[in-house]
């Protein structure tokens, strides 16, 4: 049900002119449920208003509308109407701010400091042409970051022909930045964007702070470039999937990662890795590989799926510092001596997540599989077992250890011969 309050804060943000008026006598506890009917009834110009006289030092999405999936009135928003009010909103405080430093006036109301756009959108979801993709918000945040980049340089520029310090370099005093965090989502048409505002905006009023990284179909190159311009603080999660980088192409990329402390999950999909195209004997591949893993002392998540690891998974995981809560392995050609590995390892008994997809489970296969699941089984919360070629007779032997699951309420049997 909605609240009185919520429903005045409707009624005044349908009527601009007042809205506008009110907001200079409106006491600041009143803001965030003015932005929440604001920015569910679409009132784009409102919101600007909003945000432009914001009182607090913090915007954060999640607290003012909640999580999308829980929020009651939120539904399939957030709209991309919406999100670009507020993005253009804070770009036209940065430059009023500019423009007041230059002149030395200072008529500023906005206390803004921090706007957290985290968890507002999800990358592979399809919300239609009113939502907002993370793809569509990465591009938005970058443009803003690189206009207001280049107004701050115009206004430098203004200022040092009109009054110069002692020596010789413009006394124009710096406006307060805001620093936005956001997950990001990259790919070859919206790479040089985003490389301009990482590159540009490190330093610039307008700061772009990533925590969940993804990046699709870019080079070598362009992959290492772009996390060596992210702040290392506050990187939570690096997406690189699709990207075709193969087995040197990840040891050359994954040791830019270290430079994460924060980093939880590394998912690395549909990578190009296969070590059975390796001669005998050269295994420096997989030693980087998992090197490098070692270096990287939070992780909790790992996906390698559609790597050929045939063999390697010992060599792979054996360096990691921590026991692993989400492993990640569908269609990558693991043998028995591969699961037998996994089960008596110190990732089983912590495994909240496993997905196994794509594997055949014949005879061989089948007796480590069950070993593992009883190993996991105090603490498997969702399990994968998709296109698995598992037969009624399969599933029957593997249901003593299924049924030791006591936490897991139903695994993924989607697509096996049942």
């Amino acid at each position: 049900m909605l609240s009185l309050v919520f429903l005045c804060a409707r009624r005044l943000g349908g009527h601009r002119p007042a809205a506008r008026r009110a907001l200079d006598l409106l006491p600041a506890e009143l803001y965030p449920v003015l932005f929440q009917a604001a920015f569910l009834d679409g009132r784009t110009l409102t919101l600007r208003d909003i945000v432009g006289t914001w009182p607090f030092p913090v915007l954060s999405f999640q607290r003012l509308l909640g999580h999308r999936d829980r929020h009651p009135l939120l539904g399939e928003k957030p709209s991309k109407l919406g999100v670009q009010a507020v993005i253009l909103a804070v770009v036209a405080h940065l430059r009023r701010a500019l423009e007041e430093s230059g002149s030395g006036t200072s008529e500023r109301r906005c206390r803004l400091r921090l706007l957290d756009m985290t968890g507002l959108q999800d990358a592979d979801a399809d919300r239609g042409p009113e939502g907002m993709s993370l793809w569509s918000g990465t591009v938005a945040l970058a443009k803003a970051c690189v206009e207001v980049s280049k107004h701050r340089n115009e206004c430098l520029k203004r200022g040092s022909k009109r009054r110069k310090g002692p020596s010789g370099a413009s006394a124009a005093p710096q406006p307060l930045g805001v620093e936005i965090r956001a997950d990001l989502f990259v790919n070859g048409t919206s790479f040089g964007i985003l490389r301009d505002a990482l590159q540009t905006g490190a330093a610039g009023p307008l700061r772009l702070k990533c925590r969940d990284f993804h990046a699709e179909e870019l080079s070598v190159a362009g992959t290492v470039g772009l996390l060596e311009s992210l702040e290392p603080s506050g990187v939570r999660r690096v997406d690189l999937r699709f990207n075709n980088l193969g087995l040197a192409g990840l040891c050359a990329v994954l040791p830019h990662l270290a430079r994460f402390p924060d980093l939880l999950s590394l998912k690395l999909p549909y990578s190009n890795v296969d070590v059975r195209r390796l001669a005998a004997g050269t295994d420096a591949g997989p030693r980087c590989l998992a090197a490098q893993l070692g270096r990287l002392p939070c992780l909790k998540e790992l996906n390698m799926g559609s790597s050929r690891l045939s063999g390697k998974l010992r060599q792979l995981l054996g360096d990691l510092q921590a026991p692993l809560a989400s492993l990640e392995l569908a269609f990558c050609y693991l043998l028995p001596g591969d699961l037998a590995f996994l089960s008596q390892s110190l990732h089983a008994p912590a495994l909240r997540k496993l997905d196994l997809s794509g594997h055949d489970f014949s005879e061989n296969l089948l007796q480590s599989l069950r070993r593992l699941l009883e190993e996991a089984s105090a603490s498997l919360l969702h399990l994968d077992l998709m296109e698995c070629r598992l037969t009624d007779a399969r599933l029957e032997a593997l249901l003593p250890a299924l049924c030791r699951c006591s936490r897991l309420p139903c695994p993924g049997l989607f697509g096996n011969p049942l």
